[in-house]
């Protein structure tokens, strides 16, 4: 049986924390934050966890994560 393969996107976007909770950074930060209020800017900084149904289809993409 041949090794599944790791979706390369997934792995440079998320990691997996030891409790196996999915960690991804924050969305809406790329373009565009002149438009933004500084609340949501603030707000966006970091990290966050994904919920669980998003975070089974990102651990569908990467079998190996640990």
């Amino acid at each position: 049986m041949p090794k599944m393969k790791t979706k390369s996107s997934a792995k440079k976007r998320f990691k997996i924390t030891a409790s196996g909770r999915v960690k991804a950074t924050q969305a809406g930060k790329q373009h565009g934050m002149i438009k933004r209020s500084n609340k949501f800017i603030r707000n966006a900084r970091g990290t966050t966890t994904l919920c669980k149904a998003d975070a089974k289809t990102v651990k569908s993409y990467m079998p190996y994560a640990r």
